[in-house]
């Protein structure tokens, strides 16, 4: 059954459901509500003042809407409750008017002011009007959560579901049947149908996740490779040519990826590093030692100026070692294009470094022996693979900036080896960060123009709100015009923004890079691995928006040289929690403490991880699970059971497909 044949889903319909990542029934029944509104309503003299409650009130005069400014109004109305008449106020939902009828009974969510008697409401319902459990739903505009509370009832009459936990496991821990937990999840009659419900759909998610995690390293360990034949000498003398000493973590990689690239299995490993902890010169000696075996390695990067920036730095170290290095981005004319396309092809070009325009069906190898692909989860699995699989058998080696617990590490990338790089190299001295309240603006400014006047650059960083892009736009264009007068207009100042082409955001990013713009306004987090050594400060307004993790990356693009650096966290709220990036700049503390805090949301990024976007489960909450369904899915595995289900069956094709 398709979607377009459930009851109530039309074209239009369906392309919502679609923008929501929903394509099918199963999706749609799967579609979990992220929190839900217990709706207990009281008697409106049992209320105390300004307390939330919900009442049931009569209209008794029609609504009136006044538009205070654009995206702004006020809806204002009469309705009596158990003989207590209230001036009604609900603020941006001008379209409820034509539904308030003067007799009509409602439902006013919100908190009631005894003195002056007025009831500001959040919410209105006009159905339903009793006590019960509501499931609030992840919505796009022009659908309502009313409309797809009835579109995944009528789902739920179709049988159109899928069981994915083996029967032995659903007996052994006594699981509610799957549609039983369908049900109770998307329409609770008590906390006990939802917990039930939960815990039988939250281990069920995460034993397919790890079941594809373990088949995957199952798959990768029998996975036959390119055996080089070079001896230690050749490692030694990469390691002399450097320029400066490896710290003792970089060292531990050079020596996992010696041994996996002369071993005749296939090297699949991830290199996790904290931010500047020089993951980048440990994947140039696999570049290296794949090249001086005579074969190709390719470096995709997920930005234009990531590969640039990239480029600059291999090109020169690798030179020493007669290496060609050749660069590959849209933004390549066409001659000069099909002139590397030519050279990689004829086996001329030793590297190539660019962005998802290397998976290009025009890019052909001649003996591609080795893929890296920097900040592994930019790239869904299909343009991972897509990359490797234009060589026979190229070794793998991902990296990663995203520090996270190494206990989770193990567990969620389980089908790779693990290199973890915490120390920094040599020179490099801790960033000092201040949290500061808006009221201390001022110190913020003076030690910005103490920066300026000894030439070194700053980013200043704007809180992204993804909900209103153009609320966004006029923030950051405010942040502007202050800093402006600020320096009485006599600072470069550059601004990226959402709004932007990417062609322009690359022409700000490299003025900023080449020293014409002095401040960095950004609205989006600045981009991973972007290395301006003369910017010595970064300040981020509204701290309290983002997560510790995410603040840290951000810290991160200051304090790539020897010159002290700063970073400065601008909120009112949020204290004690930001005072943890004054006290450490190790990135796996930080990881930890924020997964304590957070959980796993901002960790690993918004909408940036898509191998990490469970449904119902939560890795910080949900970890026992986790860990259970990682022993019994490796259960399953050596037993074989899988070779008896279809549902498995069609899971190992897919695996087998993109590996």
């Amino acid at each position: 059954m398709e979607l377009k044949d459930i009851k109530g889903i039309g074209e239009q319909a369906q392309r919502k459901l679609n923008s929501l990542n929903i394509y099918t029934v199963n999706d749609l029944l799967e579609h979990y509500p992220y929190r839900y509104n217990f709706i207990n309503i009281v008697n409106i003299h049992d209320v105390k003042d300004n307390e939330n409650c919900m009442i049931i009130a009569k209209v008794i005069e029609s609504g009136k809407v006044q538009y205070i400014k654009r995206n702004f109004n006020r809806l204002t109305f009469n309705a009596t409750s158990d003989n207590v008449i209230l001036n009604v106020t609900i603020f941006n939902r001008a379209f409820l008017k034509p539904n308030l009828k003067v007799g009509q009974d409602i439902l006013l969510i919100g908190k009631y002011d005894k003195l002056k008697n007025k009831f500001i409401a959040s919410d209105i319902k006009f159905n339903n009007l009793e006590n019960k459990i509501e499931s609030v739903y992840h919505l796009v505009d022009g659908l309502t959560n009313n409309s797809l509370i009835k579109m995944i009832d009528n789902a739920l009459k179709s049988n159109e579901y899928i069981d994915y936990i083996p029967k032995y496991y659903s007996d052994k821990y006594h699981f509610i049947d799957k549609l039983t937990a369908l049900k109770k999840i998307h329409n609770p009659g008590s906390i006990d149908d939802i917990k039930k419900a939960s815990v039988r759909l939250k281990y069920e998610e995460l034993f397919t996740f790890m079941f594809k995690i373990n088949y995957l390293k199952r798959l990768n360990s029998k996975a036959l490779g390119i055996k080089r034949n070079v001896t230690e000498l050749s490692k030694r003398e990469f390691i002399q040519a450097l320029p400066f000493e490896l710290t003792i973590d970089q060292l531990k990689g050079v020596d996992d990826i010696y041994n996996d690239l002369t071993n005749s299995c296939r090297m699949n490993r991830l290199i996790l590093g904290d931010v500047g902890s020089g993951k980048t010169i440990v994947a140039t000696f696999a570049i290296y030692l794949n090249s001086i075996c005579g074969y190709q390695s390719a470096l995709m990067a997920p930005t234009e100026v990531l590969a640039e920036q990239h480029y600059k730095n291999l090109k020169d170290l690798l030179a020493k070692f007669n290496i060609k290095v050749a660069l590959l981005t849209g933004s390549i004319k066409k001659s000069e294009k099909k002139n590397i396309l030519d050279d990689l092809e004829n086996g001329e070009i030793n590297l190539i470094i660019g962005t998802h325009a290397l998976i290009s069906d025009d890019v052909k190898f001649n003996n591609l022996g080795l893929v890296v692909t920097d900040e592994q989860h930019r790239f869904g699995v299909g343009q991972r693979n897509t990359l490797s699989d234009k060589g026979i058998t190229p070794d793998v080696l991902y990296l990663s900036a995203t520090p996270i617990p190494r206990t989770y590490a193990l567990t969620i990338y389980g089908d790779l080896d693990l290199s973890i790089i915490r120390t920094k190299p040599k020179g490099r001295k801790d960033i000092i960060t201040v949290v500061k309240k808006e009221s201390e603006i001022k110190d913020v400014l003076y030690k910005m123009l103490e920066e300026l006047k000894l030439n070194h650059q700053i980013y200043v960083v704007s809180p992204l709100i993804l909900d209103n892009e153009e609320l966004d736009l006029k923030s950051v264009l405010a942040l502007e015009e202050k800093l402006r007068l600020a320096f009485n207009n006599q600072v470069p100042i550059g601004v990226l923004h959402g709004k932007l082409k990417n062609k322009e955001k690359e022409e700000i990013m490299n003025k900023f890079k080449c020293g014409e713009i002095k401040i960095l306004i950004s609205t989006t987090v600045i981009e991973v691995g972007i290395d301006v050594p003369s910017s010595t400060m970064m300040v981020i307004y509204n701290a309290e928006r983002f997560g510790l993790a995410t603040l840290h990356q951000l810290r991160g693009r200051v304090g790539r040289n020897d010159v002290q650096s700063y970073c400065y966290l601008i909120s009112n709220k949020d204290i004690e929690r930001l005072k943890v990036l004054e006290e450490s700049n190790d990135g796996f503390y930080i990881s930890e403490k924020d997964f304590q805090m957070r959980g796993q949301g901002d960790l690993f990024g918004v909408k940036q991880s898509g191998d990490m976007s469970f449904k119902i489960a939560n890795l910080k909450d949900d970890y026992q699970i986790l860990l259970q369904t990682k022993e019994d899915s490796e259960e399953y595995i050596k037993n074989k059971g899988y070779e008896d289900s279809k549902i498995y069956q069609d899971i190992i094709e897919k695996i087998t497909f993109i590996n």
